[in-house]
């Protein structure tokens, strides 16, 4: 085989001309607005026009962690943490589950994966709008079962239930795409080795501990890291079916949101500066938990 053909692009110009062309977008679409933000939270800019904009150094940084912002931002920093942990073991766990389920000979199980994975081409209003009406405090369909109990609810108003019904639209919006790595995960492990598994006398979960879950691991590094980096990050579907101010489900990524552009919470007077610098803080977290997170699940993998 010739040299030129051993490239996928067929040339090497053409494959280092595409692989400059993907950097070049990364820098303009993600590094410069990175950099950009960076240097906005040095600053005091508003959105109100004609306002002059003043370079204040740290002074952003030191309002988030003042005492009169620092109970509020705590509060959203746990938030965040515990919508995130929990998004991320409810999902994997049952993604995995239902994965191992529609791995198997059934009938119908193209249906099923196709209603499944239905969620994820949802838009976050859609999502929002289905929820707010099934969870209609006025009327809805889970407002007449609650009934039938002889109780009622706000639901998403409820600050002791509203997070508990975040997390679970949340895990169900986001559940097909963690499905999907998983059936691929286990479709590209050989049959052989369940074969030879219960030819030793080995049962389904003893086949699922030491054959499925060990060569899934990489699969399961990936949902995790997507999982948890995704709810970190996520403020659009509580921002719809909650709004910008209940502080049962205030999460950092929303006082970002609300900073910016409308709502600010906490006694700050809204200002993207501000805001830039919380996203900066938000920015740090998320790499912190990231590398963590990968450094300890690359260790499973290599133990497992």
């Amino acid at each position: 085989m010739s040299q030129q053909n051993s490239f996928i692009f067929g040339r090497r110009s053409t494959a280092q001309l595409t692989f400059l062309a993907g950097i070049g977008l990364v820098v303009v679409f993600s590094l410069v607005p990175a950099v950009g933000i960076l240097v906005i939270s040095f600053t005091d800019i508003r959105s109100l026009p004609f306002l002059p904009t003043h370079w204040v150094g740290l002074e952003n940084y030191r309002t988030f962690f003042s005492s009169a912002q620092i109970a509020y931002n705590v509060h959203a920093l746990k938030n965040t943490f515990v919508f995130a942990i929990t998004v991320t073991v409810i999902q994997n766990t049952l993604a995995l589950l239902i994965a191992v389920l529609l791995n198997q000979r059934l009938r119908g199980r193209n249906f099923a994966r196709a209603v499944v994975f239905m969620p994820t081409i949802l838009g976050v209003t859609v999502i929002g709008l289905i929820f707010t009406l099934i969870f209609n405090p006025s009327g809805g369909p889970a407002a007449s079962v609650w009934k039938s109990f002889g109780s009622s609810s706000a639901f998403f108003g409820d600050p002791h239930l509203a997070m508990a019904l975040v997390i679970a639209v949340s895990v169900w919006s986001g559940i097909g795409v963690a499905v999907v790595i998983y059936l691929a995960g286990l479709q590209s492990i050989p049959s052989e080795l369940y074969e030879v598994a219960g030819i030793d006398g080995a049962s389904s979960r003893q086949r699922l501990r030491f054959v499925t879950l060990p060569l899934l691991a990489p699969a399961v590094t990936a949902n995790t890291l997507l999982s948890i980096i995704g709810a970190l990050q996520s403020y659009q579907l509580i921002y719809v079916l909650t709004g910008p101010i209940n502080p049962a489900t205030q999460v950092l990524s929303l006082a970002i949101f609300t900073q910016g552009f409308g709502g600010a919470q906490g006694g700050a007077v809204q200002s993207q500066g501000y805001a830039a610098a919380i996203s900066m803080v938000q920015f740090v977290i998320v790499m912190i938990v990231s590398v963590a997170t990968y450094a300890y699940l690359r260790r499973k993998e290599t133990a497992l």
